[in-house]
C-alpha cells in the first residue's frame, strides 16, 4: 500500500500533525528499510559514505519520536546479506561507522532506556564491529523502554532456513514431533520471537519492494512507501508516516460488514 497524504497534512506544522496522532492508533512496532543513503550522497557530489553518516541522524530522530510516542519497538534494516558484494572499500567504511556509532552512541542509549539487539548472521561482521555490537547488546540488555533492533548482515529468507534446520534437528533427536509444528511454534525459532510482528513497515527512497526483509513477519503488515532519501526522512516525515498509518483499516482477513458478507483480505 502506498502513500497518500493529504494536501492539508503538507500544510500543517509538525506541532499540528503531533496533534492530529491518536494514541490508541500508534504501532506498537514499526520496522524500517532505510534506503537511498548513497543517492543522497551522489545528489551532492558527495561519497557514498557521507549519505550513510547523515542517515545516522534520521535514525536518532526517529528513535528520539518512538520514545516521545511510546512505540516500543524499532526495527531497522542496517545491512543485508546481498550488501556484503559491494566494494570493499564501501563495506569497511559502513563497518566502521557502525563501530563509531555504537562507540559515540551508546551511552545515550542507555540514558534513554533503550535496549540495542542486533538479527542476523552478524558473527559475519569483522572482529572490532562485532565487538561493539556485543558490547553495545550487553550493556543495554536490561532496558526496555523501546528495543531498538537492527538487522545486520540479515536476509529474510535465510532466517526461515535457520529456523527450519533449528527445528529438524529438534525432531530428529526426539524433542520435537512434526506434527507439534504450527505458526505459533515456527515463530519461536525466529530471531524475533520476543517481538511482536511490526505494524507499521517504511520504506524511503521511492523503491517499492521489501528487499528479503523479515518476511514472515510482514505477513499483516502496513507498508508506507515514500520518495524521501533516508537522510532527509526526520521527525516531519516521521510523523507523515505515522498519520497514514492510523488511518488504515487493518482487518487481517477478517471482514467488518453490518449489511453482507464480503470476501476480505
Amino acid at each position: 500500500m502506498t502513500k497518500s497524504t493529504t494536501l492539508d497534512t503538507d500544510r500543517l506544522s509538525e506541532g499540528e500533525l503531533l496533534s492530529r496522532l491518536e494514541a490508541d492508533l500508534l504501532p506498537k512496532h514499526v520496522a524500517i528499510i532505510m534506503d537511498g543513503n548513497g543517492r543522497w550522497a551522489e545528489l551532492r557530489g558527495l561519497p557514498r559514505i557521507a549519505g550513510h553518516r547523515e542517515g545516522i541522524k534520521s535514525v536518532r530522530e526517529v528513535i528520539a519520536l518512538c520514545l516521545e510516542l511510546g512505540i516500543h519497538a524499532l526495527t531497522i534494516y542496517a545491512f543485508s546479506q546481498e550488501n556484503w558484494n559491494r566494494p570493499a572499500q564501501e563495506i569497511d567504511a559502513l563497518m566502521g561507522l557502525l563501530e563509531h556509532y555504537l562507540a559515540t552512541e551508546r551511552s545515550s542509549l542507555v540514558q534513554q532506556g533503550v535496549r540495542f539487539r542486533t538479527i542476523g548472521r552478524v558473527t559475519a561482521l569483522p572482529p572490532s564491529a562485532l565487538h561493539w555490537v556485543r558490547t553495545t547488546e550487553q550493556e543495554t540488555a536490561h532496558l526496555d523502554k523501546l528495543i531498538l533492533t537492527v538487522a545486520l548482515s540479515y536476509g529474510g529468507r535465510s532466517e526461515i532456513i535457520d529456523a527450519v534446520s533449528q527445528i529438524a534437528r529438534e525432531c530428529q533427536r526426539g524433542a520435537l514431533r512434526p506434527e507439534d509444528i504450527d505458526e505459533t511454534l515456527f515463530q519461536n525459532y525466529l530471531s524475533t520471537s520476543d517481538l511482536p510482528d511490526p505494524d507499521l513497515l517504511i520504506r524511503t527512497s521511492g523503491e517499492t519492494r521489501i528487499s528479503n526483509f523479515l518476511l514472515w513477519q510482514l505477513a499483516y503488515t502496513e507498508l508506507y512507501f515514500t520518495p524521501t532519501l533516508w537522510p532527509d526522512f526526520r521527525r516531519r516525515e516521521a510523523l507523515l508516516a505515522l498519520l497514514e498509518y492510523q488511518r488504515r483499516d487493518r482487518r487481517f482477513g477478517r471482514v467488518f460488514s453490518a449489511v453482507s458478507p464480503q470476501i476480505g483480505l
